[in-house]
């Protein structure tokens, strides 16, 4: 193998394991072994566990962010872009169960978001994209803009709890999960009130 191709093999290998055992239970001895290859080698592309964990975290994030972004945008209706959100994750959770896996479970003690690619980082991302489009559908129907994230994070973290319960499960089909989170978030945000303190009876 070339130096990337192995390096790539590596990745996909160590994926497996931290999936498998979590971070604290994989080691780089476990790595080398279902990789057919000697520990050194983990070590000299990657500096040890954890260097080969940012890069598995960081990769699964950004494939992950890249699937639901390439579904947004400013011609697409508001309530596609909920579905289309929606399906997007449980896309990624039925293509990749172990990346999904390795997103959600804990970060190393005492670090910080592995290069920024923990699951509450990536979210933080998603619910940036996320805060765009509400804040143009806030603002188009006479909302407070600046609820705009409150509503952002919400929605990110209705999808991500019920993606998981999904990963377990696998049923109902994908499409009716997003169809039933798209009608539970388009329905109430279509029915926000001016003003929140000003709730009807």
């Amino acid at each position: 193998m070339t130096a990337s191709e192995r390096r790539t093999q590596l990745v996909g290998v160590a994926k497996g394991v931290f999936a498998e055992l979590g971070y604290d239970g994989a080691s780089v001895e476990e790595i080398a072994a279902r990789a057919k290859v000697s520990k050194p080698v983990v070590y000299e592309h990657f500096g040890g566990k954890e260097g080969i964990y940012a890069v598995v975290v960081d990769r699964e994030s950004a494939r992950l962010l890249e699937m639901i972004a390439s579904r947004l945008g400013p011609d697409v209706r508001a309530r596609e872009q909920v579905e289309q959100s929606a399906l997007a994750f449980l896309d990624y959770i039925e293509a990749d169960p172990d990346g999904f896996r390795v997103l959600t479970r804990d970060s190393p003690s005492g670090s910080q978001g592995v290069s920024g690619g923990s699951m509450a980082g990536l979210l933080s991302d998603v619910a940036a994209k996320a805060e765009e489009v509400l804040a143009r559908f806030f603002a188009a129907s006479g909302l407070d803009v600046d609820a705009a994230p409150i509503y952002a994070h919400a929605l990110v973290g209705m999808i991500v709890h019920v993606g998981a319960w999904w990963a377990e499960v696998g049923d109902p089909p994908k499409e009716e999960v997003a169809n039933h989170l798209t009608d539970l978030a388009y329905l109430g945000l279509a029915r926000l009130p001016a003003d929140p303190r000003k709730r009807g009876g």
